[in-house]
C-alpha cells in the first residue's frame, strides 16, 4: 500500500514529474523491451525506462568530465 501523504524531507524533496517526454522505437527495440519487461517481471516500465536513461547520462557526464591531468 503506498502512502499518498509522501512530504518531503530536509534530505530528499519530492519532485513533481510534469514534462512528458516520448520516443518511437523499432519492431526489434520494442521486442526487445517488452521481453526485458517479462523476465524481471516488471510492473513500471516507465521507472525502468526513466532509470536507464538517467543512468546512461550521468555515466557519459562522468566520463567527460575534466580530471586534473587534462
Amino acid at each position: 500500500m503506498k502512502n499518498k501523504d509522501v512530504k518531503p524531507s530536509a534530505n530528499r524533496p519530492v519532485l513533481k514529474r510534469t514534462h512528458r517526454v516520448s520516443f518511437m522505437l523499432n519492431d526489434e527495440e520494442y521486442k526487445l523491451i517488452q521481453r526485458y519487461l517479462e523476465k524481471y517481471k516488471v510492473a513500471n516500465s516507465s521507472k525502468v525506462m526513466r532509470e536507464a536513461v538517467i543512468r546512461t547520462f550521468l555515466k557519459q557526464l562522468d566520463e567527460d568530465r575534466p580530471t586534473l591531468f587534462d
